[in-house]
């Protein structure tokens, strides 16, 4: 029963790829049933070379990867330099806080002593204007002694001075007191202006020793802040020669990755052509020879985790529910089909659909299997179609497409002829 319309709708983009690669096939002349049409032709990617562009050699690709090493070597010496500049800069960092707290005490005790020096300085002034002040009041005391006639002739004033020789005792013992009276509160008002002055010179002292400290603290703190802008500037420096070297890495990883595209594609154009002259000059089966052009007419056809059917590529499931493709036993299941041969979408049982065949005796249509372990038919993990010459047509992997390989891999494990 052929598909629904819903089904060739899904696959149209796919058909119409199919078709535009059948139209490009190129018929030989003179080859039996059909067989030159096993590989289609090659593609039009492949043009440049056609044209006489030189094909990279593997000296050349392997000179492209090593210039990706030595570019990604650069760039792991540079991060290595940058993580060490930052380590270095987290160190100037907390040093430059640390000055800067420095210098923040050193100013606030530079304030206090300031303060305190003001202090001083008006203990000071009103030690002098008391000391002024009782200057003045002698002077006043001695100028009434004076008009109380308590002067310099006591023989006159005790005569005629009032009250006479008593009221004039009087006044000269009320003199003495109030004179000893005011000599003491001199006296003490020297000593309050000798101790406000000796406060005055520690104040000075100590204000001038603050401001040199002040002065030491905000010279280092300027210091270390230099110290950190330097830092952050060698490591902006190392963070543009970073990105200077990663555009060359991307640029050489690119070039690398055309090289050995073009390479490739070089190569299974080769393979392409030494599968057609092989398969035009042996004796192979018709079978088989259906089996390898049903493969070979879906290269470039894209991976999709568990796609293809009888009929052709289709959407996968989990990861490839996106994609319209196969996987390698969705491919094999498809290629043996054309041939009558129905096989389950499953290299366990594709295995085991017929028998064994020696890798030196192998022809084209023949499934060759990969396993983990070559002595184990469980760890199977992977199918290709034979074609000849020791190449297979194979999906590989997720992101990759359908392509010509080499069958000699590690992995081999061995071949089957499927029966039906």
């Amino acid at each position: 029963m052929g598909p629904s319309a819903a089904e060739h709708r899904r696959r149209g983009p796919v058909s119409s790829a199919r078709n535009a690669t059948l139209r490009l096939i190129v018929f030989s002349a003179g080859l039996a049933v059909g067989m030159s049409w096993l590989v289609p032709p090659v593609s039009a990617r492949t043009a440049p070379r056609a044209a006489g562009k030189p094909v990279p050699s593997a000296h050349d690709v392997e000179k492209s990867r090593q210039l990706v090493k030595d570019r990604a070597a650069d760039i792991g010496r540079t991060k290595a330099e940058l993580a060490q500049a930052d380590g270095e800069l987290d160190g100037l960092n907390a040093a430059a806080e640390a000055a800067v707290e420095r210098y923040n005490g050193e100013r606030l005790k530079l304030e206090r002593s300031q303060q305190n020096y003001r202090d001083m300085q008006q203990r000071l002034a009103e030690a002098t204007r008391r000391v002024e002040e009782a200057q003045d009041e002698l002077a006043a005391f001695a100028a009434r002694v004076y008009q109380d006639n308590t002067g310099y002739d006591r023989v006159s004033s005790a005569i005629s001075g009032r009250g006479g020789p008593q009221g004039f005792m009087d006044r000269a013992g009320m003199v003495e007191v109030l004179a000893g009276q005011r000599t003491a509160m001199v006296r003490r008002v020297e000593a309050s202006k000798t101790v406000a002055d000796v406060f005055r010179r520690q104040a000075q002292a100590a204000l001038q020793d603050q401001t040199a400290a002040t002065k030491s603290a905000e010279d280092a703190k300027g210091r270390a802040q230099a110290a950190v802008a330097a830092q952050q500037a060698s490591i902006h420096r190392i963070a543009d020669r970073k990105r200077a070297l990663e555009k060359r890495l991307g640029e050489a990883q690119a070039r690398a990755d055309r090289l050995a595209r073009e390479r490739e594609r070089a190569l299974e154009a080769r393979a392409a052509r030494k599968a057609r002259a092989g398969l035009k000059t042996a004796n192979v089966a018709r079978r088989g020879a259906v089996v390898a052009r049903a493969a070979l007419e879906w290269l470039g056809t894209p991976y999709s985790w568990g796609g293809g059917t009888s009929e052709g590529p289709s959407l996968g499931v989990d990861q490839g529910a996106g994609t319209v493709g196969f996987d390698c036993s969705g491919l094999s299941m498809y290629a043996w089909s054309k041939a009558g041969v129905l096989l389950d979408h499953w290299t366990g049982t594709q295995w085991t659909s017929g028998p064994h065949v020696p890798v030196d005796r192998l022809r084209p249509g023949d499934l060759v299997f990969f396993a983990t372990d070559t002595s184990n038919p469980d760890t199977i993990h992977h199918v290709g179609v034979y074609i000849g010459g020791g190449r297979m047509v194979e999906a590989p992997y997720t992101g990759a497409r359908v392509r010509i390989s080499s069958i000699r891999r590690s992995d081999l494990i061995g071949a089957t002829r499927p029966a039906g």
